[in-house]
């Protein structure tokens, strides 16, 4: 079986409002802290007091915002933060809410700065 495409927004489709509103959870935010201070991590190996269907779709809303990448790896998925685009996009918006960058980072192709994707409009 090969791997399975998700989707992830491109740079230019990265909303802030989309991206607050995925910041807005505790859960999600501490995914997000806890890729940063352990690495990557496989969407299993978190355990919340939560069904799988709410991790699910706590998992959906970092990806779907741009936050997060998935990589699907047979029936595993492991995640990374998007901090380059996210910081590129909106500078100091992790650091703000209490996510410094650390380990996990996904590489991104070259990343513009937000001068650069409003030249592009």
């Amino acid at each position: 079986m090969g791997r399975e495409r998700l989707h992830h927004p491109s740079q230019g489709d990265i909303d802030l409002d989309r991206v607050l509103g995925a910041l807005s959870d505790p859960i999600r935010r501490d995914i997000l802290s806890r890729i940063a201070s352990d690495g990557p991590q496989f969407c299993g190996d978190l355990d919340y007091d939560v069904a799988r269907s709410t991790m699910s779709y706590h998992f959906k809303v970092l990806r779907e915002s741009g936050l997060m990448h998935t990589e699907a790896l047979g029936r595993h998925r492991r995640i990374t933060r998007r901090d380059a685009v996210i910081e590129a996009l909106f500078p100091g918006l992790l650091e703000a809410v209490g996510l410094p960058p650390g380990e996990g980072q996904w590489p991104e192709p070259a990343v513009s700065t937000e001068a650069d994707v409003g030249r592009a409009s």
